[in-house]
């Protein structure tokens, strides 16, 4: 697929059909995917004839906070405009894929947090000599990343692989829609955002592994890690990986995220606290199966839904060493009204 005749790709029937598969799974009972499918065939025509057209325009976003206990603004595309959203990112990424580096984690096929996890294990191994001697983590978050993003900057990054203007004229409308401020930010909740952050940190990744060399590092969306026996090599990285982010991308480290951590103090990454020979959940995930468990109480989730809940919970805390609050939940959940 040619990158200068990518735009009659994306809205071909075939690949529209394709993204309404992709945007509506899990969701087949939400009202808004029930109401787009009434006419299924006329709304996916409509949009293949409006960006067939360049008259697509999307609608604005729908913005709610959401606090799970973290507190975020989450903005929200109607249904129809996730399914450009999925068309688009179907045709573009294996682009952009085959550039990233490996341990960029997020929102990739075959990766994610566990896949994070398990690379994190690996480097804490080789960068300690299989655990038998100290090393360092330069534990690194970037400040108000998504809503710092430079459109300009982003924009010039996309046009090295893609050089179709109607594909970028696309990129444009959905990037710009609904911004606070002009030129500046994506907002949290669309596929396309997660998509373009890992486009516009993968300068960072580059200038880390490629210029500063850096062996044991890993990036997961803004969230980022590297390993070293050296803490003062940490610092010295630290000090340039900051420079490079505020003069290249107009970001900065955050000041109070942004630490150089000895291994055996335990490492807060991708949803679990690592150390050197056990890991454990993060507070806030335990509180946030908690807060769960309260609502069915209450009444406010049903018994299917908690169950499905605590389900993929637990999948996912099988990777602490949690037996024993897996366990306590579990005895809870029975006693109560099932």
């Amino acid at each position: 697929m040619e990158s200068n005749n990518l735009y009659s790709h994306i809205y071909s029937i075939n690949n529209l059909a394709n993204a309404w598969r992709k945007a509506r799974k899990g969701k087949t009972k939400k009202n808004y995917v029930i109401e787009f499918e009434r006419n299924i065939r006329e709304n996916l025509l409509k949009l293949n004839e409006e960006l067939k057209n360049k008259t697509y325009r999307p609608e604005l976003l729908k913005t709610f906070i959401l606090r799970d206990p973290k507190t975020r603004k989450i903005s929200e595309s109607v249904f129809r405009d996730r399914i450009v959203h999925h068309a688009l990112i179907r045709v573009i990424e294996p682009i952009f894929d085959k550039s990233f580096i490996y341990d960029c984690c997020a929102n990739r096929k075959g990766k994610g947090n566990l896949f994070a996890l398990e690379r994190f294990g690996l480097f804490k191994r080789k960068v300690t000599n299989n655990l038998h001697s100290e090393a360092f983590c330069f534990k690194a978050d970037i400040k108000h990343y998504f809503q710092e993003i430079n459109h300009n900057t982003l924009i010039e990054l996309i046009k090295r692989k893609i050089i179709d203007d109607e594909v970028i004229l696309l990129i444009k409308r959905i990037l710009f829609n609904g911004q606070n401020k002009e030129g500046i930010g994506m907002p949290l909740g669309n596929l396309t955002s997660q998509f373009f952050a890992n486009i516009y940190l993968n300068e960072l990744d580059y200038f880390v592994k490629h210029k500063l060399k850096a062996r044991y590092y890993i990036r997961y969306v803004d969230d980022f890690i590297i390993l070293h026996n050296s803490k003062e090599q940490l610092e010295e990285w630290k000090i340039k990986i900051d420079e490079f982010l505020r003069e290249k991308l107009s970001l900065e480290l955050h000041p109070e995220k942004s630490k150089i951590i000895s291994l055996s103090c335990g490492i807060d990454f991708v949803g679990f606290r690592n150390f050197y020979y056990h890991k454990l959940l993060r507070k806030r995930n335990i509180c946030r199966m908690f807060i769960k468990i309260e609502q069915y109480k209450n009444n406010r989730t049903s018994k299917e839904k908690i169950l499905k809940i605590f389900q993929g919970w637990n999948a996912y805390a099988k990777w602490a060493d949690s037996y024993k609050l897996r366990e306590n939940i579990k005895i809870l959940l029975n006693t109560l009204s099932f």
